[in-house]
């Protein structure tokens, strides 16, 4: 149950020459600048292009994920540090690519792929450059911005030294007298299972407690992100920090607002959801941790075997093709299952062009890492569909698309658990809380941090002192507007924008995982009203990123433009919630 990098390369030496191949391939490209305007320039040098982008992302691949099995291992960061060092070389050699290409102009670029068929793969992303002419600055420009890269990037490598590498994982003395280590992997476990009020307040901050006891230095760090960002949207001509993530695959800005909006038209469910919670557990005050705690006692451990087992089933009515897919995207040696000492935190999947994807988990045996099982599965499909059917320019798919593969699954998991419990009270109650969880989780919960990520770039933009109190007051009204909760109240908790690795390491990213799981939920329906339908999901899966992620959603059925689908999750929400409410009470 761990990775088998050697399917990768056999030796480190074996990969320390396949880098060396990469670095003579990033040199030759550098000869090409001042050329492409000369078709058979321009053909050689899109052909060591596609060269170089299987080969890099197969050693970079290989170099992160030795490091992610071992944070503490210093040789593992040198060699990621070498990546991120060759990384930025690339983009200081080819910097001269896009000026000279829109120099060049659209009309000869298009005329050189009509000439040869093997370039008729890098059309759309060429598109998208001309799409793009306004913000992209001239040559000596380009380069220079390119020698900055890396520097703009080490906010989110301290990120990770600080938050991880140099993670001390705590014991602490419960009201028994029982000492345990708390760990990120088993964080949430513990604050399921502990009875006492107490000893979750104990569990919580100690977790907690380590960006609260570190607040200025992650205050700091946000704000050498929050400025890198600002420096590129200025340089680049854009109106906000927002506009500059979105404007690149083209998301209407309405997208993100709208989804913002309904959230926070639309939080009474989620109130609704707590008080009822409160009551039901007989608790005086709903904290943020007593969210975990179920609501019935059913079968909640599962072993990954089980998971796995679980996750087949259901989707054994889908189309065989998409069975198999999911079976391989599980096989032995490309999953890594359970936490270790210095492993890296949380779950995903990781595919390089035309291999195998891996995944990383740290399954703790819970429903929820169940869902985790499935959800990432879905990312390893998507890519071995997009592999099949797009040629390697339009192999990768945008994070726009990609989070709608995996909650896709998520979907049919659900539901099958809920139509195959043996229908008591205590698995039906399980059931429905983990679907109103999972909404809360994934709809309102990464609304609530695009919304913060969104106002603190705006602040920064306003010219704002970036402090930890502003961050933490960013938090602190949003989490009154949203639960109803005041988080002062929870010694650390005020801190969560600390917590949360994705807001220092992809900006304006986690909106996705609310428009996505809208989408799929959008998808979900479909098939389940016509099972043909799955046809239309394939086909967003098999698309990669061929097409702009608007478009292809609509492709397959679902209008992101509008604030429809967003509205349909908050109708599910409050149908769930009344058949808890029935469950309870009966």
């Amino acid at each position: 149950m761990k990775w088998d990098l050697t399917k990768l390369y056999k030796t480190l030496k074996e990969w320390e020459k396949a880098l060396g191949k990469v670095e003579e391939t990033i040199e030759k490209l550098g000869s090409f600048q001042g050329k492409l305007d000369k078709f058979e320039s321009f053909k050689e040098y899109y052909t060591l292009q596609k060269e170089l982008g299987i080969d890099f992302i197969k050693v970079y691949q290989y170099a992160a994920l030795t490091s992610d099995l071992n944070k503490k291992n210093t040789e593992n960061a040198a060699r990621v540090q070498r990546m991120a060092l060759l990384a930025s070389k690339l983009g200081q050699v080819t910097a001269f690519e896009s000026p000279e290409l829109l120099t060049i102009g659209q009309e000869v670029i298009n005329s050189f792929i009509q000439k040869d068929e093997t370039l008729k793969e890098y059309k759309f992303s060429l598109e998208k450059l001309f799409r793009l002419q306004e913000h992209v600055l001239d040559a000596k420009s380009e380069t220079i911005l390119a020698n900055y890269s890396q520097l703009s990037g080490q906010g989110s490598e301290v990120y990770t030294a600080l938050s991880v590498a140099d993670k001390v994982d705590k014991e602490v003395t419960l009201t028994s007298g029982e000492t345990v280590l708390i760990t990120s992997g088993n964080y949430r476990s513990f604050l399921a299972d502990l009875e006492s009020p107490k000893d979750r307040e104990i569990v919580f901050k100690s977790i907690f407690s380590q960006y609260k006891d570190k607040k200025n230095a992650y205050a700091q760090i946000y704000n050498t992100i929050l400025q890198a960002n600002i420096a590129s949207m200025k340089n680049r001509k854009y109106s906000s920090s927002l506009e500059s993530y979105l404007f690149r695959n083209n998301i209407p800005l309405d997208v993100y607002h709208n989804l913002v909006a309904v959230a926070k038209e639309n939080t009474a469910p989620i109130k609704r959801y707590y008080q009822m919670r409160k009551e039901f557990l007989g608790l005086e005050k709903h904290h943020t941790y007593d969210r975990f705690i179920p609501l019935a006692s059913g079968n909640s451990k599962f072993t990954y075997e089980e998971a796995k087992d679980l996750f087949f089933k259901s989707i054994a009515h889908l189309d065989e093709e998409f069975q198999s897919k999911a079976k391989t995207a599980l096989e032995d040696g490309y999953v890594d299952v359970y936490e270790h000492e210095g492993k890296q935190t949380g779950a995903y999947s990781w595919g390089a062009i035309n291999e195998h994807p891996y995944i990383l988990l740290n399954y703790d045996d819970t429903l929820n890492n169940v869902f985790t099982v499935a959800h990432e599965a879905g990312h390893s499909m998507h890519s071995m569909f997009s592999a099949e059917s797009q040629p390697v320019a339009t192999q990768n798919y945008t994070i726009f698309v990609a989070e709608i593969a995996s909650t896709f699954n998520e979907h049919n998991l659900l539901d099958y658990f809920i139509k195959n419990s043996d229908a008591s009270k205590e698995d039906k109650i399980q059931l429905l809380q983990q679907s109103v969880d999972d909404i809360l989780g994934t709809f309102y919960r990464q609304t609530l941090f695009a919304a913060y990520e969104l106002k603190a770039h705006e602040l920064a933009e306003q010219g704002t002192p970036i402090t930890y109190e502003t961050l933490s007051g960013i938090m602190v009204d949003l989490y009154k507007e949203f639960y109803d909760i005041d988080i002062t109240e929870e010694d650390g908790k005020e801190f969560v924008w600390a917590y949360i690795p994705h807001l220092f390491y992809t900006p304006f990213y986690v909106y996705q995982y609310a428009t996505s799981f809208a989408a799929s939920l959008k998808l979900y329906e479909m098939v389940q009203e016509d099972k043909s339908n799955i046809k239309n999901h394939i086909g967003l899966l098999r698309s990669g990123g061929n097409d702009y992620p608007v478009n292809q959603v609509k492709k397959a059925g679902v209008d992101l433009t509008t604030k429809e689908p967003f509205k349909a999750v908050v109708n599910r929400l409050n149908k769930l919630l009344d058949e808890l409410e029935v469950a309870l009470k009966e």
